[in-house]
């Protein structure tokens, strides 16, 4: 009896020795962590690493998929899409289990300091604080692990991010991740993979050559790549101040594309949208004023992406109101990330192909004129409006809104060969152009060349 019972036991330590053997090593990517979000609709990456050769068993939501570690000592498993869930749920690999896991919409929010402008940081984003009770909203700002917005912990959150999130909730009553990666004083180069800024600058600017100035990538390598193959919606941006400052604003539009093409490339998830906000009156007026047009550019060299007019609320570096940019940005993702119908989420923006020249006029036409445009103020003429002729020599302008057109003229220029908005208003957040729903229209110069180096 005690032979068949010691055999029992060794047979039984075998088999737990096996077992515990066999989940040694395993180890789950740490952004896949307690209180994480899940993106829904999608097959959700799931992975880390393990020994070569290793079986790594995932189950979750009903699903168990199984990897085995290759060479380099990677798995990843692919779980079938999910239906967003606001329920806690285990996710197991082997022997970890991963707790109060939720589904719905994740979203990576990056950018300079206006992005990593904190809840902490300003009256307004402090009084919200005592409200901040959203515990399907969740929070990885790159230490510690996700946590739910709390009024307790909101004050390290980015204030636009939790604005976007918040008005995201209201409208589609689903979990939101927000993963936060920024860092003041930064252009966009440091944000790219390396080499990429070098060459779109080379290209845009062969003669100058300009230098990335020993940010080339860097904060890619370090904040970005790492999140990837995470599974998320989409990305906000909040940056550009730097790049104005720089003299790199012309080439900003082709900075951006480049930027939006090499994350959904290294993502591997489509083209995911890639949202960002138009930064506001600054400083050094015609830095930012080329910027700002550059970011508007950007949206018809890149599919999917959109912009968040914020012109109006400087004239700050660092305007407070952050609430505006996170609506704005999530008015723009409702209308259409999540095809929300007859929606108006954006203002008006310049139709460059379609302005004409008529009798001594340009005549400018708009897209999301909404309801129709109006001007600040009541009537319809509109006022920071220039025109130049042939010369190049810009001129104060009488600019009336003629149904969805803007007409615009000026008596010393008779031939006006182009125009341009908000352009030079000694960096005053005074807007003129909307439309009917009160988003204002986007900054913007008509000549495509103006400001390119030569």
């Amino acid at each position: 009896m005690m032979t068949r019972n010691f055999r029992r036991f060794v047979s039984l330590f075998l088999l737990l020795g096996f077992a515990t053997w066999a989940s040694a090593g395993v180890t789950v990517n740490p952004l896949l962590s307690d209180g994480m979000v899940l993106q829904c609709g999608m097959k959700v990456p799931i992975y880390g690493t393990a020994d070569k050769g290793q079986k790594v068993t995932v189950q979750f939501a009903g699903q168990t998929k199984t990897a085995t570690a290759g060479d380099d000592g990677k798995w990843l498993v692919k779980l079938d899409e999910l239906k967003a869930s606001g329920a806690g749920a285990e996710l197991k690999v082997c022997d970890t289990v991963i707790k109060d896991v939720l589904v719905g919409e994740v979203w990576v929010c990056s950018g300079q300091s206006n992005m990593a402008w904190r809840m902490q940081s300003d009256k307004e984003t402090a009084a919200e604080a005592p409200k901040a009770d959203f515990p399907k909203i969740r929070w990885h700002g790159g230490r510690g692990g996700w946590v739910a917005i709390t009024p307790d912990n909101v004050k390290g959150v980015f204030a636009v991010a939790y604005y976007f999130a918040k008005t995201l909730q209201a409208e589609l009553k689903v979990p939101i991740g927000l993963i936060g990666r920024a860092r003041g004083g930064t252009p966009i180069e440091a944000w790219m993979p390396p080499g990429a800024a070098s060459e779109v600058l080379t290209k845009t600017d062969p003669k100058n050559k300009r230098s990335t100035r020993g940010h080339d990538g860097h904060l890619w390598t370090a904040h970005i790549a790492p999140l990837i193959p995470y599974g998320i919606r989409g990305a906000i941006w909040y940056q550009g101040e730097r790049n104005a400052k720089e003299g790199t604003g012309w080439h900003y539009r082709y900075l951006q594309k480049r930027q939006v093409e090499d994350w959904r490339k290294a993502w591997g998830q489509g083209q995911f949208p890639f949202l960002w906000v138009q930064v506001p009156t600054g400083a050094n007026g015609g830095g930012f004023a080329q910027l700002r047009d550059s970011e508007r550019r950007a949206l018809d060299l890149t599919p999917n992406t959109g912009m968040a007019v914020f012109y109006d609320w400087g004239p700050s570096l660092h305007p407070p109101k952050k609430r505006a940019a996170g609506r704005r940005l999530a008015l723009w993702a409702m209308g259409t990330t999540y095809g929300k119908k007859d929606l108006v989420y954006s203002g008006p923006l310049l139709r460059d192909k379609d302005t004409k020249v008529s009798g001594g006029k340009l005549v400018l036409s708009f897209d999301h004129v909404g309801g129709g445009l109006v001007a600040k103020g009541g009537g319809k003429e509109l006022k920071y409006f220039e025109v130049c002729g042939a010369d190049g020599k810009w001129a104060a302008a009488k600019a009336v809104i003629d149904g969805k057109t803007v007409a615009v003229s000026c008596d010393t220029v008779a031939k006006p060969l182009h125009a341009r908005y908000l352009w030079a208003t000694g960096g005053k957040p005074t807007v003129s152009l909307l439309n009917k729903e009160g988003l204002p229209a986007s900054p913007f110069v008509t000549d495509p060349d103006f400001g390119k180096p030569k």
